[in-house]
């Protein structure tokens, strides 16, 4: 073949790119044998007129108004068995308009991101590896944030897992095995405690408001709190928290330190 004209570029096409089993990661234009033309996530895609999308609504300790995240996804390959949901843009609108200048920075970078395509998880730690100086809060259900930044990361990741392009890791069977006896130690070790104690009082001198029928029913309903509490809570009300999964549900158990909610362990 001869070359009469300027190259201005050039693309390597392998011959595994025209398979059928390779149609999800060719590019834009590649046809496949079945004739459909598989479209993927890059620059030169155009915005549709309406995209679909979430809202999310971070309410920190930090700030004095709540930020509110809004992810808008673009689906590709529409009606097809190659159809893909990737993000395309993200927006964060709040009444605090201290941080207004880097939320809008990161927002239009991040959407930047998201339109070049490829792999576009890696923001998700690179956000949540950000620590505030002046300290972390933790969210409902004893999750830590290191800081706002950090639970925006949380929020992508979150946002990531619903449209399929993360995925949570699954534990394998001794892991399982390993949590579930560690909690079952934990929670008989401090319901011993309590009956231990009940055991000394009585053996001990009780004194009469004690000995009292008004004092064995606040002691009831003391223990009855207690249970409600201890019940209600996921995990072990003295767990702390984890420094992987950033959950308070870290246990100590002969000397190890044991998380509950991710099976993380010092001792391996």
């Amino acid at each position: 073949m001869k070359i009469t004209k300027k190259i201005k570029a050039y693309t390597v096409v392998k011959p595994d790119d025209t398979a059928p089993t390779m149609a999800p990661a060719a590019t834009a234009g590649t046809t496949t044998d079945a004739g459909a033309e598989v479209i993927q996530m890059h620059e030169k895609v155009e915005r549709p007129e309406t995209l679909i999308g979430a809202t999310y609504k971070i309410k920190s300790p930090l700030f004095e108004h709540a930020l509110y995240v809004t992810i808008n996804d673009i689906v590709l390959n529409a009606g097809t068995e190659y159809e893909l949901r990737r993000p395309f843009e993200i927006f964060i609108n709040s009444k605090n308009m201290d941080h207004f200048q880097w939320i809008v920075a990161l927002t239009r970078i991040m959407s930047a991101v998201f339109r070049k395509g490829g792999d576009v998880t890696f923001l998700v730690e690179e956000l949540k590896a950000v620590f505030d100086p002046r300290g972390g809060y933790f969210k409902a259900g004893g999750v830590y944030m290191p800081s706002i930044v950090a639970e925006l990361g949380n929020v992508i990741e979150q946002h990531l897992k619903m449209i399929g392009l993360l995925h949570d890791p699954e534990l394998d069977e001794n892991q399982k095995k390993l949590i579930a006896e560690k909690r079952a130690a934990y929670e008989a070790r401090t319901k011993k405690k309590p009956e231990k104690r009940r055991v000394d009082e009585a053996g001990g001198a009780i004194s009469a408001d004690l000995a009292g029928a008004g004092g064995e029913a606040a002691r009831r309903d003391a223990d009855a709190g207690d249970a409600a509490t201890t019940s209600s809570s996921a995990f072990p009300a003295g767990a702390t928290s984890c420094h992987k999964c950033n959950t308070a549900a870290v246990i100590v158990m002969d000397g190890c330190e044991t998380c509950l909610n991710c099976g993380y362990s010092k001792c391996g």
